[in-house]
């Protein structure tokens, strides 16, 4: 059964400027990669809906999706955060970002595919319930997550961070909600400032020094994600898959290989085997040296693939 690929070339026209490091190149190097690796020869291609109003608002304010919408009329940009610029192509692009992974959730839960991977931006995992912030509009992970308790019943989903930066609005959007387990590791103190502090059973934030190397971050998972994934036992687990760990990407200070984007995808989907059918879907989030990024989405998806 092959993975299921999830984009569309919308997602390219969110620019936030020259330099601005969460930019249209992270998605054409990724496809360079996997293309050269001839990884896109062996999935199944689905161009992204759009998100529906209906599905936003599961998560989000409904001030606020209209808010993000009505750009989409403007012109010129404008800033939601020190970090965060929107343009008029942006509601698009974000539209079509939560919308893939509503369709990927769809595409594994009903049993067509048993993992999926979605390329898009804007990423999502700081995205809060009524604001902007850190290059995230709407929180992808958190629509899909919703579209799952919604429209199907299911009660045990599990989120699993690897992103360097703590994904906050996710955390806030589920804090309260124990359907939903988040296991979060993250380089701290780092932006956003939150989350060393916060640990529940539904929320395992494990924050790691600046300089932590691959057999720590290991040992973090062993030792905190899987005794508490174990336990919770979840029909279907998505990724929020940040690539911004590795050591080659100057935006953060952990020191990650594409080998440990691999180990932890197995790890994952050995849980993801025993008690969801194996159902896991995966969403890009942050990564910002193109050509580590697009070697580490590779070994990401070999693994999802059941390549190696």
């Amino acid at each position: 059964m092959s993975l299921a690929y999830l984009h569309h070339n919308d997602c390219l026209l969110h620019d936030m400027g020259f330099g601005h490091p969460e930019c249209p190149a992270r998605i054409s190097a990724i496809e360079d990669q996997l293309r050269a690796s001839h990884l896109l020869d062996f999935v199944s291609y689905y161009e992204a809906p759009m998100a529906t109003r209906r599905q936003l608002a599961r998560v989000h304010e409904l001030k606020y999706i209209d808010r993000v919408l009505e750009f989409s009329q403007q012109e010129g940009h404008a800033y939601l955060d020190p970090d965060t610029v929107i343009t008029p192509h942006t509601p698009q692009a974000a539209l079509r970002a939560a919308g893939a992974v509503v369709q990927a959730t769809e595409l594994v839960v009903t049993g067509k595919h048993q993992t999926a991977f979605c390329n898009i931006r804007p990423p999502g995992h700081h995205a809060l319930r009524n604001q902007a912030m850190g290059f995230c509009f709407f929180n992808n992970v958190a629509v899909g997550a919703a579209h799952l308790i919604e429209e199907y019943g299911l009660n045990r989903i599990a989120i699993v961070d690897f992103d360097v930066h703590h994904g906050n609005g996710t955390e806030e959007i589920f804090r309260n909600d124990p359907r939903v387990m988040l296991c979060s590791t993250f380089q701290h103190p780092f932006y956003p400032h939150c989350g060393a502090d916060v640990f529940s059973e539904y929320i395992i934030n494990v924050p790691l020094p600046a300089g932590t190397t691959g057999d720590k971050f290991r040992a973090a998972v062993i030792t905190h994600w899987l005794p508490a994934l174990h336990k919770f036992a979840p029909q279907l687990i998505f990724i929020s898959a940040g690539f911004d760990a590795h050591h080659e990407d100057e935006m953060s200070q952990l020191h990650l290989h594409a080998s440990d984007y691999a180990w932890v995808t197995q790890e994952i989907l050995l849980v993801a085997d025993k008690y969801a059918q194996g159902r896991v879907v995966s969403v890009l989030e942050g990564g910002y040296e193109l050509q580590a990024l697009g070697r580490s989405v590779a070994a990401h998806l070999k693994v999802l693939m059941r390549i190696v």
